[in-house]
């Protein structure tokens, strides 16, 4: 029985980061395809996504809540619950403030961000499958380096957009809204490496 509490943990949070990586896919859709007319529908379906992941992680506090045996510390397991909620919001986020600032057409740095915000989440994803295995894993670590070179690869693509704006001279407003979206985007991607450190972070806690 205790057995199998401990893989309900890991089974939670596979649930939860896979949320992520279908919010990433839907965001990745939106900027492939801009079209104004249908963010505000693309946002309700976004949100959707948000919800459901914000069900798994209060059914898995729930469950902290009432059981007193758990395969990690129960600070870990909402650190890791909460961080993988930030990336779902981070993700949401996004589309919001191409919402929220109006934005009539997508720039193909925004594009190449949205692919690599899908690429770190399904990386992520294979980092908290792999997450249950910790003890004995012989490629766990591999995948969290896999994860910290994407958010390296997006702290690049961050830098040369921004430049972009600059150099290209945009107009204040849409300086302001560019900036702050590749901002967001960014934060996508740190926030995939977060969860990544937690679990590399309670790899060695217990080995």
């Amino acid at each position: 029985m205790a057995h199998k509490r401990e893989n309900d943990y890991f089974e939670l949070l596979c649930r939860q980061v896979a949320h992520c990586t279908e919010a990433a896919g839907l965001l990745q859709a939106i900027l492939a395809d801009f079209d104004p007319a249908a963010l505000q529908d693309q946002l309700a379906s976004l949100h959707q996504v948000e919800h459901r992941a914000d069900l798994v992680k209060h059914e898995m506090m729930e469950k902290l809540l009432h059981e007193f045996i758990t395969p990690i510390e129960r600070e870990d397991i909402t650190a890791l619950a909460q961080e993988i909620d930030n990336v779902t919001d981070n993700i949401e986020e996004v589309a919001l403030r191409a919402y929220m600032y109006n934005i009539s057409a997508v720039l193909p740095q925004a594009v190449r961000f949205g692919e690599l915000v899908g690429r770190c989440c399904q990386a992520l994803e294979e980092v908290v499958k792999e997450f249950r295995h910790f003890r004995k894993s012989p490629t766990l670590y591999q995948k969290i380096v896999a994860v910290n070179e994407l958010e390296g690869e997006g702290d690049q693509l961050y830098t040369q957009a921004v430049r972009s704006l600059y150099t290209q001279a945009a107009e204040p407003a849409a300086l302001l809204a560019w900036s702050a979206l590749y901002d967001q985007l960014e934060s996508c991607c740190d926030a995939c490496e977060h969860v990544a450190d937690i679990v590399e972070t309670v790899v060695m806690k217990n080995s």
